[in-house]
């Protein structure tokens, strides 16, 4: 495997890494919380999602969420020159999803742990507050987040943090509050397209393979955008299944170039999805051709019904990390430009070939803040920590190329960085 040799070459190379990260971040504007689902096979150590709004902190280890504190102290302290005493935590609607409302309770008292205060509230019209139960029994008050709601003037919040992750535009919603929202509404799912994402990504992968000496192979994951996609057109099918063909006879020439005895497989993937939606394995041009009604309903609607109209073709990289018995992968977890947290997702019932993000993942222990006490000896922690910060400088590429502002937002002064390897 990869991973011993990586560790080794970051190690040695850990002060050009953290100069040259120190140099990127600070000319970008990234989001004060991400995530990334990171896949290791045998040859290959790649990001193959970021999320802008993660929901999941509650999955953190508890070492991890003491860190976190201070990094969302550190982060709202360097960005804003106006002290953010008071924060309006928007969230998504899913009052029926108890597991959320962890993450969300979660996020809400990390925050008032570094001594502000924070309120909780939906972007909609609510006629009274909801009280919600969360999974592990947390109650949580949840309000309407309508600027004209008069709890809300009295609160007199200084920022918008959002954990919705707006696959609807909701500008009717955001021109009620004259406030900086971060992550920014533009940065939602309603125009974010995962194929911008891994353009700069891999962009940032292959750079980062020359600066420590290794082939980009290993870090970069192969992702084509296919346009005009309509799941209900024997055409466009067609034309998609021939598409995923020239791929996997690109991956099985670039395989045969490194050496890799692997038949390779790509993800079809929604270009602006989100909870795993809208995700299919595909070993063959047949598969698509000959999808199950099951699969067609898959690739139909995204989450709030959206139809799909973009897909991504991405090489598929089978994960060869365990938890106990059960399939994993790693998901690492930011605040702003420091790693924050992470943890295993596994299933038992997936290959490693499956999208683990599905019904029946389990969580298990990652803990990056073990990099702090020593970083030789976390050799998962370091190098999937890197592939994270990769992630990020990658959004605050895309946010770059999207030209989303970050209102009130100030670039990082200096270069420090809190989880140093």
């Amino acid at each position: 495997m990869i991973k011993k040799q990586l560790h080794e070459h970051l190690i040695k190379k850990s002060d050009e890494l953290c100069s040259w990260y120190s140099d990127k971040i600070s000319k970008l504007s990234v989001p004060i919380y991400s995530s990334y689902d990171i896949r290791e096979s045998l040859h290959k150590i790649s990001a193959v999602d970021a999320n802008i709004y993660p929901a999941g902190f509650n999955n953190i280890c508890p070492a991890d969420k003491e860190i976190s504190v201070g990094l969302f102290n550190e982060y709202l302290l360097e960005h804003y020159e106006k002290k953010i005493n008071r924060i309006l935590l928007i969230t998504e609607e899913h009052t029926q999803n108890p597991y959320y409302w962890d993450n969300v309770y979660c996020i809400q008292n990390l925050i008032q742990n570094t001594g502000r205060s924070v309120q909780v509230a939906v972007p909609k019209k609510i006629e009274k507050p909801l009280v919600l139960t969360s999974a592990s029994g947390r109650t949580i008050e949840v309000q309407s987040g309508y600027g004209d709601e008069s709890w809300l003037k009295e609160f007199n919040p200084d920022l918008v943090i959002s954990n919705n992750d707006f696959s609807q535009p909701l500008k009717e919603w955001s021109e009620t509050l004259d406030l900086p929202i971060n992550p920014p509404r533009e940065l939602g799912w309603h125009q974010r397209k995962k194929s911008l994402y891994f353009e700069n990504y891999n962009q940032l992968a292959t750079e980062f393979s020359e600066l420590i000496g290794e082939n980009p192979y290993h870090f970069r994951v192969e992702t084509e955008l296919f346009d005009q996609f309509d799941i209900n057109s024997e055409e466009s099918r067609a034309e998609l299944a021939h598409q995923v063909e020239l791929m996997l006879q690109k991956l099985k020439k670039t395989y045969t170039e490194n050496g890799i005895d692997q038949e390779p497989f790509v993800f079809i993937k929604n270009n602006s999805g989100t909870y795993g939606l809208g995700v299919v394995v595909v070993k063959s041009s047949e598969d698509v051709k000959n999808w199950t009604y099951k699969a067609r309903k898959k690739m139909k609607a995204a989450k709030g019904g959206r139809d799909i109209e973009q897909v991504i073709i991405q090489e598929g990289i089978p994960t060869v990390v365990k938890s106990e018995e059960s399939i994993a992968e790693p998901v690492i977890y930011m605040i702003g430009k420091n790693l924050a947290g992470g943890f295993l997702r596994t299933h038992g019932e997936k290959s490693d070939s499956e999208n683990l993000n599905a019904p029946g993942a389990v969580y298990k222990r990652l803990c990056v803040s073990d990099l702090m006490t020593d970083a030789n000896r976390c050799i998962l922690e370091n190098v999937y920590g890197w592939i994270a910060k990769l992630g990020v400088l990658a959004i605050g590429l895309e946010s770059e190329d999207m030209n989303v502002q970050y209102r009130d937002y100030l670039f990082s002064k200096g270069c420090q960085i809190t989880s140093k390897p």
